[in-house]
Parts: C-alpha cells; structure tokens; sequence
C-alpha cells in the first residue's frame, strides 16, 4: 500500500494504526526520492496528527502475560548457563521459539494479569519449563547462519511518525521549515 492510500485510509477513519505507522516509515526509507504527492500526503497526514483528526493508536492496549513469564524463565536458564560457560545465548531467540509452542495468555487488565499469572503457575509451569529448557536446547545445537539477521527494534520515541516524517521533509524537502 502506498503513502497516499494509507493517509486516505486514516484520513477516512480517523486512525492511525501501528501497521499503517510502520508501513508509512517503511516506504519513507526505503524509497530514495518521494513524489510531490507524497510528499503533501505526509504533510496532511501531520497536520491531521496535530489537529487530532486523525488519532495515532497506541501499539499495545493489553499484553501476553505468557511472554513475561518465558522471558523470565530464559534469562534465569541462560544466566546459570553462561555463568558455567563461554556460550553466549540469545533471550530473544531462545523466547521467541519457546512463545510460539504456548498458548497465549492476554490480559488488559491487572486483575486479569495476575488472574493468568496464577493460572500459569499452576497448570502451565511444567510446560513453560519444558519448552525453555527445549528452546535452549536446540539454540545451543544450532548451526551460524544468516549472519546478516537483523534483530527487530523498537522506536523509543513516542511520536515516531511526527519524528520520521518531520526527518523525511527535512532531508528531502529543501524549503521545509520546522517550528
């Protein structure tokens, strides 16, 4: 989808999504010269931003109590083993594989947290540690591959579309002023 499709589509909705914010800063990297329509599509999507027309959406509105409960269990398996060793494990990797033979556990509320928590603790702690302990396992007898892997980032900045936008028209847009 294109800048301009994707402005229209927020300007039609009233949102901006995480996805839509993601896919606007993918093509403004990724494309080495902007058109003069993008251009003033970024300009009018900032202005719809600032005015509150259109609403950025916050990225995450609930959260996967299983994910701080594998993360947890990895960096306590992977401390004892790197204190024991030379090896250096990746969290992520060894998290990542864990999580995807889980179930998840969503929550948006902190009742609803510590509700999952308890839950996992008694019915679900075997299962954790196995798949952690599964997870370190295969990482440890994994082959080097794809030394080129980036690994994903997160953007600290909490209007990183008014940041990418304003960088993009800065470095592009000789006459553009910003106040």
């Amino acid at each position: 989808m294109g800048i301009n499709k994707i402005v229209d589509q927020a300007l039609e909705t009233g949102y901006l999504t995480p996805i839509m914010e993601a896919e606007v800063g993918k093509l403004c990297e990724t494309s080495s010269e902007l058109s003069m329509e993008e251009y003033m599509a970024l300009d009018k999507l900032m202005g719809a931003l600032l005015t509150g027309e259109v609403i950025a959406m916050p990225r995450k509105q609930f959260i996967n109590v299983m994910e701080e409960l594998v993360v947890s269990e990895v960096i306590s398996r992977v401390a004892e083993i790197e204190s024991t060793s030379n090896r250096l494990l990746d969290v992520g990797d060894i998290s990542a594989y864990a999580l995807n033979r889980l179930p998840p556990l969503y929550a948006t509320t902190e009742e609803g947290a510590n509700f999952q928590r308890e839950k996992a603790k008694e019915e679900l702690k075997n299962l954790i540690n196995e798949q952690v302990e599964r997870s370190i396992s295969l990482y440890l007898d994994r082959p080097e591959f794809y030394p080129e892997r980036q690994a994903i980032t997160k953007s600290s900045d909490a209007n990183s579309v008014f940041h990418q936008v304003t960088q993009l028209l800065q470095s592009h847009a000789s006459n553009y002023e910003s106040k």
